[in-house]
C-alpha cells in the first residue's frame, strides 16, 4: 500500500512585494487535488497581500526572512505534505501526482522538480542543464525547484535553519541525511529576473563563491550582507 495515498499538500509561498507575480503562481498551484495554499508575507507594501487575499488563500504576516516565513507557513499548515514554492515559480500541470508518487517510494524522504527558466537564452539552457544534473546526481535541489517533504519529516529535521542566506542549501543537506531526495522529471518554470538583473555569469560566480565560503565557515550573516551588496551593485551597472 502506498505511503502517500492522496495525502493533503500544503503549499507555502514566502513573499515580499510580489504583486506582479503572485496571482498566476497561486492559480497554477490551485490546479490540483486536495491542496491548501498559504502565503507567508514578510511585510509587502505593493498590494501582494490584498491580491492573495482576493484569491481566497490564507495569508500570514511574519518577519521578512525567507526561513522565518517558510517555518511560519509550515506551523500553520494542515497538510501531511509540505511544498515550498517561490513567488516567481510556476508548478507544472499534474504536480500533485508527481509529489505523491515521489514520496510513495520506500527510500524517499523528500523531493523537488527539475528546473526550467522563463527566458530564451542559450546560456540559461546551460544553467538548466547544470542545475538538473546536480539535482539528479547529487540530490541537491535548491529552493527555486519547489522542495517538498512529509510534514513529519520537516518536524524531525527541525525545519529551515534561521539563516539570512543558504537556508535551502542547509535544509537539503539535513534532509539528505534522512534518505533519498527524488527529482520529479516535470520542470517548474521560474522567472529569469535574477539572472537578467545581475547577469548569468555574474550570478553563477556569486552563487559558487557563497557556497564555497559557507563550507569554509564564513558567517551566513556576513555572506548575506555581501550577497545583497553584490546584487544591488550589479543591478546598477
Amino acid at each position: 500500500m502506498p505511503k502517500t495515498p492522496n495525502l493533503k499538500i500544503s503549499i507555502i509561498i514566502p513573499v515580499l512585494n510580489e504583486a506582479n507575480t503572485i496571482a498566476p503562481v497561486i492559480s497554477t498551484a490551485r490546479n490540483a487535488e486536495n491542496v491548501e495554499i498559504i502565503v507567508a508575507d514578510g511585510g509587502s507594501s505593493d498590494g501582494t497581500v490584498e491580491i492573495a487575499q482576493s484569491l481566497g488563500v490564507r495569508v500570514l504576516s511574519t518577519a521578512a526572512r525567507r526561513a522565518t516565513q517558510m517555518n511560519a507557513g509550515a506551523i500553520a499548515a494542515t497538510g501531511d505534505i509540505l511544498l515550498f514554492l517561490h513567488a516567481d515559480t510556476h508548478l507544472p500541470r499534474g504536480y500533485d501526482f508527481g509529489v505523491r508518487q515521489a514520496l510513495a517510494k520506500p527510500s524517499s524522504v523528500g523531493g523537488a522538480f527539475e528546473l526550467k527558466i522563463d527566458a530564451r537564452r542559450l546560456c540559461l539552457r546551460l544553467v538548466e542543464i547544470g542545475v538538473n544534473w546536480r539535482s539528479h546526481f547529487f540530490q541537491m535541489p535548491y529552493g527555486d525547484q519547489a522542495i517538498f517533504l512529509l510534514s513529519a519529516t520537516f518536524d524531525k529535521i527541525g525545519g529551515f535553519p534561521d539563516l539570512p542566506l543558504m537556508e535551502d542549501f542547509e535544509f537539503v543537506r539535513r534532509l539528505k541525511k534522512q534518505g533519498r531526495i527524488e527529482i520529479v522529471p516535470q520542470p517548474v518554470l521560474t522567472s529569469a529576473r535574477r539572472w537578467q538583473q545581475v547577469g548569468v555569469l555574474k550570478t553563477t560566480i556569486i552563487n559558487q563563491i557563497v557556497i564555497i565560503a559557507y563550507f569554509l565557515g564564513v558567517s551566513p550573516d556576513r555572506l548575506g550582507e555581501w550577497y545583497r551588496g553584490k546584487k544591488i551593485n550589479s543591478s546598477k551597472n
